[in-house]
C-alpha cells in the first residue's frame, strides 16, 4: 500500500524549523510549555523582589555601590569612598550593575537590589533555555522551577554579593560550550571564554573552577579530529584567560597615585589582591599568602569545610535537597549511554552538569571555610541534574508501557483523508493499524523468545522502577534535612502523602491505566520533592530568617539567626542613617571648612553606615579588615598638616595599627555630647586640628 506523502512546510515554517534546529530545540513545542515558563519566571520574580525595599544590602559592598554611582574613578576601580582613596577587597565587576541602578534611580534600597533580582530571574530562564536543548521540555521546566525554589537562591537575590551575578554569567559561558558542543563551531567556544572571563571579573578564581570540566567536555564530546579539538580548547582559555586579566593589568599599569589602594593587599599589587587574598589564603595556613593581609572573621569562616559539608545542618537545606536525585542523575545517564557514538550530546550533558557539581564540592570540601552562600553556583547543577534525571527515568518508565499501549488502543485517524481510508480497508484490519500506528513502534511485535531479548525485557523491568525510587528517595531525603530544625514541620505530612500518592500510583500503572492518571501521579512525586525546599525558600522572606545581610541563608540556621532569636536584625538601607549617625554627619559637615575628606575612619567598619547615608570622601585607614597599610602614619600626618583632613573615627572593633596610634597620640578626643550622643559606645571621634 502507498504512504500517504506528508504536507510540504511552508517557508515560514521551513525558517523557524532552521531557526530551531540551530538552537537546539525540537520543532514542536508542546502547548504547556510557555504557559509553565512564564509561571516560573513569575513565581522567581515575586520570590526574589517580595520586599525588595528592606532588601538585605551587604554593608560593605552597598558602602562601596553608592561610592561608585558618584565618580568614575570609585566606579572602575571599585573605590569604596567617593573620593577613591581604598578599593574594596575584590573586582569591582559584580557591583557594576548596581552602581549603574544607583546612578539611574538614586541612592534607595531597591535600586541597589535590583540588578540582583534581574540577574537571578535571567538564570533561571537561561537554565530552562540550556537544559531543554540538552534533555527536552519537561527536564528544562523541572530544572527551572527546582532553581527558583533552592533555598539559597532566594535568599541570595535578595541581597547584594557577587555570587548572583557569578552565577548567571557562568550559566551563559555553559551554554555556550553547549552549543560549541553541538555545532562545532569555534566563536560559540570564543564566547565561552568570554563569559568566564567575565565571570571572574565579578568573583575571581571561583570563576574558573568551570575550566576543566568545559574543557575535559569539549575534548570528549565535541567532533573533529583530537588534534582540531584541543587546539580549539587552547583558543578557548586562553581568550578566557585574557578576559579575566584584563582588569588587572589595568590596575597594575594605573599609577599607584592615580587609583585607590588596593584592599587586602600588602604591596597594593592587583595580583595580590586576586591569588593571594582571594586565592592562596583560603587554602593554605598562611593568611598572608602572595602579598595578602591576614583577613577577619567576617571575611574567612572557619566553618562549612570538609567532605561533608553539602549536607550538613547549616548548609544542607540552603542546596542540597536534591543532592541524591542529581547524583544518581549523572551516574546513571553516563552508565546508559555507554556504547554510544563518541558526540552523544545526551551523555555530555549528564558529563558537564554532574562535571560542575563534582569540582565545586571538592573544591569547596579542602578550603579553610565557605560561607553557605558560596554554594548557590551549585545550584543550577542540581537543578539540571534532577531535571535531566526525572526526563531520562520517565522515558525508560513510560518505554516499559508503550509497546503494549500501541497493540491496544489503536490511535483516532489524524484526518478526514485517513477516515477514508479506514473505511475502505476496514475489511483488512493490518493494514489500516499500519497506517495509522506511529513509526517508532512496530505494528506486530516481534515474540520471538532469546536469551538477549529476555534479558533486555528483564532491564526494562527493572528500570522503570526508577522513577518511583527517585521519587520516594528525594521525598525522604527532605525529611532527613529537615529533621534537625522542623522548621516546616507542617510541610513534612503532606510530602509524604504526595510521594505516596506520586508512587503508587506510578507503580500501579499497567496497559490500560489512564495517561491522566499517570500524569497526576508524576505531578504528585515532583511536587513532593520540591514542596520542602519550597517552604524554606519562602521563609527568607521574612528578616528573621534570611539570615545576616553578610551571608545571606533561609531558615533558622547560622550564626545571625541564633544571635537573634526573638527579633529580626536590623537593616540599614542606602539613605537610612540611625539617629546617632545623622548625629555625627551633622556636626562633620558643620566643622568641615574645606578639607579634602569628611573624616578619617578605623576600618570599613566604622564607614560603612556613614557612606550608606552620605556619599562623601572618607579615608578608610586599614580597608575592610583594618589591617591593610594604608595610610601609614606619616601619610596621615601629611593630610593633617595640609588641612586635608580634620577628624577621625576610631573603634575598638578593630586592631590598633600604626595610623591609628598616631591619631590617638595626636589628636584629641571630641566628647559625644558635642554631637548630641549620649556615649560614644565602641566608637571615639578625635579631632586632629586640635593637637594634643
Amino acid at each position: 500500500m502507498t504512504a500517504i506523502p506528508a504536507a510540504q512546510p511552508t517557508g515560514a515554517q521551513q525558517g523557524r524549523r532552521a531557526a530551531n534546529r540551530r538552537s537546539g530545540r525540537p520543532e514542536d513545542a508542546p502547548r504547556w510549555e510557555r504557559p509553565a515558563l512564564a509561571a516560573v519566571l513569575a513565581v522567581a520574580t515575586v520570590l526574589y523582589s517580595w520586599g525588595i525595599g528592606q532588601a538585605a544590602l551587604h554593608p560593605f559592598y552597598s558602602a562601596a555601590i553608592r561610592s561608585m554611582a558618584g565618580s568614575w574613578r570609585a566606579f572602575f576601580f571599585g573605590g569604596l569612598d567617593a573620593a577613591g582613596s581604598i578599593s574594596i577587597d575584590k573586582l569591582p565587576g559584580a557591583f557594576w550593575p548596581d552602581a549603574v541602578s544607583v546612578w539611574l534611580f538614586g541612592p534607595h534600597t531597591w535600586a541597589a537590589a535590583l540588578p540582583q533580582v534581574v540577574e537571578g530571574v535571567l538564570t533561571v530562564w537561561l537554565l530552562h533555555r540550556i537544559v531543554r536543548a540538552w534533555a527536552g521540555p519537561f527536564a528544562a521546566l523541572i530544572a527551572a522551577l527546582a532553581l527558583t525554589l533552592t533555598p539559597v537562591t532566594v535568599a541570595l537575590n535578595r541581597a547584594t554579593i557577587p555570587d548572583t551575578a557569578l552565577t548567571l554569567l557562568l550559566m551563559a559561558a555553559a551554554g555556550a560550550l553547549q552549543k560549541a558542543v553541538r555545532t562545532e563551531r569555534l566563536l560559540p567556544l570564543i564566547t565561552c571564554g568570554i563569559w568566564v572571563g567575565l565571570a571572574f571579573q565579578a568573583k575571581m578564581l571561583q570563576a574558573w573552577l568551570v575550566l576543566p570540566v568545559f574543557a575535559a567536555v569539549y575534548l570528549l564530546v565535541a567532533p573533529g579530529r583530537p588534534l582540531h579539538r584541543a587546539a580549539r580548547v587552547l583558543v578557548g582559555g586562553a581568550v578566557a584567560l585574557a578576559v579575566s586579566c584584563s582588569w588587572m593589568f589595568i590596575a597594575w599599569a594605573t599609577p599607584a597615585a592615580d587609583r585607590p589602594y588596593l584592599d587586602g593587599t600588602s604591596d597594593n599589587n592587583p595580583f595580590a589582591l586576586v591569588f593571594g587574598y582571594n586565592g592562596l589564603s583560603r587554602f593554605s595556613s598562611d593568611p598572608t599568602a602572595f602579598g595578602a593581609v591576614a583577613g577577619t572573621a567576617a571575611s574567612r569562616t572557619t566553618g562549612n569545610t570538609g567532605w561533608d559539608m553539602l549536607i550538613n545542618d547549616t548548609v544542607g537545606p540552603q542546596v542540597a535537597w536534591l543532592l541524591p536525585l542529581a547524583v544518581l542523575a549523572a551516574v546513571l545517564g553516563v552508565a546508559r549511554r555507554a556504547g554510544r557514538p563518541r558526540t552523544d550530546l545526551p551523555r555530555a550533558g549528564f558529563l558537564l552538569w554532574g562535571g560542575w557539581l563534582a569540582v565545586h564540592a571538592l573544591v569547596f570540601s579542602v578550603s579553610n571555610g565557605n560561607h553557605a552562600y558560596y554554594t548557590a553556583v551549585i545550584a543550577p547543577a542540581l537543578a539540571a541534574l534532577a531535571g535531566g534525571g526525572l526526563a531520562l527515568f520517565r522515558s525508560e518508565y513510560e518505554a516499559t508501557y508503550e509497546p503494549e499501549r500501541e497493540a491496544e488502543h489503536k490511535p483516532e485517524p489524524a484526518t478526514e483523508r485517513e477516515r477514508e481510508r479506514e473505511a475502505e480497508h476496514e475489511t483488512d484490519p493490518e493494514k489500516t493499524y499500519a497506517l495509522r500506528l506511529p513509526t517508532t513502534y512496530p505494528p506486530e511485535p516481534d515474540t520471538t523468545y532469546t536469551p538477549e531479548r529476555e534479558a533486555e525485557h528483564e532491564a526494562a523491568g527493572r528500570r522503570h522502577l526508577a522513577l518511583p525510587a527517585v521519587i520516594a528517595l528525594t521525598a525522604a531525603w527532605a525529611l532527613v534535612l529537615d529533621w534537625p530544625t522542623r522548621f516546616v514541620s507542617w510541610l513534612l505530612p503532606v510530602a509524604v502523602m504526595l510521594a505516596l500518592c506520586g508512587v503508587v500510583g506510578l507503580c500501579s500503572r499497567g496497559p490500560r491505566t489512564s495517561p491522566r492518571k499517570i500524569h497526576a501521579a508524576l505531578a504528585a512525586g515532583i511536587a513532593a520533592t520540591l514542596v520542602v525546599p519550597a517552604g524554606w525558600a519562602v521563609s527568607s522572606l521574612d528578616p528573621l530568617y534570611a539570615g545576616a545581610a553578610t551571608s545571606p541563608m533561609a531558615g533558622p540556621v547560622g550564626k545571625s539567626y541564633h544571635d537573634h532569636p526573638r527579633h529580626a536584625p536590623r537593616r540599614r538601607g542606602l539613605g537610612r542613617p540611625s539617629a546617632r549617625d545623622t548625629a555625627l554627619l551633622g556636626y562633620l559637615t558643620a566643622h568641615r571648612h574645606g578639607e579634602k575628606y569628611l573624616l578619617a575612619t578605623q576600618a570599613a567598619y566604622t564607614a560603612e553606615p556613614l557612606l550608606r547615608a552620605k556619599s562623601e570622601p572618607i579615608l578608610v585607614m586599614g580597608g575592610f579588615t583594618g589591617s591593610t597599610p594604608f595610610p601609614s602614619a606619616q601619610q596621615l600626618g601629611s593630610l593633617v598638616t595640609a588641612h586635608q583632613l580634620r577628624y577621625a573615627l576610631l573603634t575598638t572593633q578593630r586592631p590598633t595599627t600604626a595610623a591609628t596610634t598616631w591619631v590617638k597620640s595626636h589628636c584629641t578626643r571630641v566628647r559625644p555630647t558635642a554631637y548630641g550622643v549620649r556615649t560614644d559606645g565602641s566608637f571615639t571621634l578625635y579631632d586632629c586640628a586640635r593637637r594634643k
